[in-house]
Formats: C-alpha cells, sequence, structure tokens
C-alpha cells in the first residue's frame, strides 16, 4: 500500500497512505486505553505495514531556546513525518478486540480544552515542519459527539467558539480565547485547515461511536518563485504562534 514517496498529501514518510493505516488500525484496535496506547499501536501498525518507515516516540524539537517534544516522527527513504495524537473520551464501560480486553474509559468533560491543545498541535506542526521533505499530521481519535456536532443555532458565546473543530469547519488565522481577553491561548496559524470527521469504529453502548479527524500540515518552505508549498496558504514567513498557558 506504498505511494510515490513525497513529503506532502495524507501521507505518511511519503509511503503509506494516512487513511490506509487508519481503517486498518480501526479494525485491529477499534478503542484504546490511552493516548499513548493509540500512539504506540499506530506506530507499531505503521511498522507492520511498511517496514522501510522508522518510527519514533517523543522526539525533542528545539524552538526559540526551549525543547518541545513531538508525538511521533516518521522516517522514510526519502520524506519524513510528524505526528500529533490526541485521543478524548467520553466514559464507556465495555470489551472489544481480538483477543477480547475490557476498557474503562474515562470522562473528559473539558471538550474547550480538548479544541484548544488540538489546535496547538496544528501549530506545533507548522512549527516543526519547515523543512521541505517533511509533512506533518495532527489526529484526533474520540467518541465524544459535542467535538464533531456543528453547535446548535442561538448557542451562547464561549470562551473556546474561535477553536470549535465540528465537522465543516476552516480554522485560520489568529484565533482568540475568550474574546482576546486570555492572551496567552491566542493561536495564529500561517494555512488554513477545513476539518472533515470519518468514522473510526462502532461499539454497543452509550459512547460507542469513535470519529476521527486528521489534519495535514505541508512542508512549510516557499517556493523559489515565492509561491507556497502544497498544503500551505500563503502568509509572512514569521512562525506560528500558539502560547502555551492553560
Amino acid at each position: 500500500m506504498t505511494t510515490t514517496p513525497t513529503a506532502g498529501g495524507r501521507t505518511v514518510a511519503g509511503r503509506v497512505p494516512l487513511d490506509g493505516v487508519i481503517k486498518e488500525l480501526g479494525r485491529r484496535r477499534p478503542v484504546f486505553h490511552s493516548e499513548a496506547d493509540l500512539q504506540h499501536s499506530f506506530a507499531r501498525l505503521l511498522w507492520e505495514l511498511e517496514p522501510d518507515v522508522h518510527s519514533r516516540l517523543e522526539v525533542p524539537q528545539r524552538h526559540q531556546d526551549r525543547t518541545e517534544y513531538l508525538d511521533l516522527l516518521c522516517l522514510g527513504l526519502t520524506a519524513r513525518t510528524a505526528i500529533e495524537f490526541k485521543y478524548f473520551t467520553r466514559r464507556w464501560t465495555g470489551t472489544a478486540g481480538t483477543p477480547p480486553e475490557d476498557y474503562e474509559l474515562k470522562e473528559h468533560a473539558a471538550t474547550d480544552l480538548a479544541r484548544l491543545h488540538f489546535v496547538r498541535d496544528i501549530a506545533r506542526l507548522e512549527r516543526f515542519c519547515q523543512r521541505p521533505d517533511q509533512n506533518g499530521l495532527a489526529i484526533m481519535v474520540t467518541n465524544d459527539p459535542a467535538l464533531w456536532s456543528v453547535p446548535a443555532p442561538g448557542r451562547g458565546r464561549t470562551r473556546d467558539r474561535e477553536f470549535r473543530i465540528h465537522q465543516g469547519r476552516e480554522l485560520t488565522g489568529t484565533l482568540l480565547w475568550a474574546d482576546g481577553t486570555y492572551e496567552p491561548n491566542t493561536c495564529t496559524l500561517r494555512g488554513t485547515y477545513g476539518l472533515d470527521w470519518e468514522p473510526y469504529s462502532e461499539l454497543e453502548g452509550a459512547g460507542g461511536e469513535f470519529r476521527y479527524v486528521a489534519v495535514h500540515v505541508g512542508p512549510g518552505q516557499d517556493e523559489p518563485d515565492g509561491t507556497v508549498a502544497p498544503g500551505q496558504t500563503h502568509t509572512p514567513k514569521s512562525a506560528a504562534q500558539c502560547f502555551l498557558g492553560d
């Protein structure tokens, strides 16, 4: 299931289509115990599908005299992919998988912070993907419909209004937290990213529907003629900014 090597598109290390990895992962692992479980399972499956792609977890990235950690770096022969994962759950208890495993998922009630942290992941990937052979993928898996559902008409203003990540939403530019009254959570994105939630797995009981969204961040280098690399929109060359306050 390989493709022509490239750093762009929804492929991992220019070799493996992301949609194929997610489909197979959902078949083998319809649910995860934790975000670390998701990261490890993705990396292991990727190696099985394409042994020439090597995975490295928690890779340090230097930025403005501080160190940040990338969830997963996938290294191919001619291209690389930086991946950030988010696994946000509502309560679900059941048995799934082969061999069967018992799961007891916690309720992560703070959907506003889930949105904030996912947008931060995109901004981080814009910083990490400055080399022309490296793309990025921000992936969220969740069973909480509040994240993918379009807000009901007449809903009041919330502090995370500009960070909404529901189906069909487009993320771009400067996003203000609480109308800009809490500047540390301001995020600025160079690119423009449409969000398309897709089915991941379907399990029994309330909270058994899982979906995922994947945002592709293209290599962040301008082309010699002044155009922008695939997957990016034209913006000034200043780095994407996303402050780290809560």
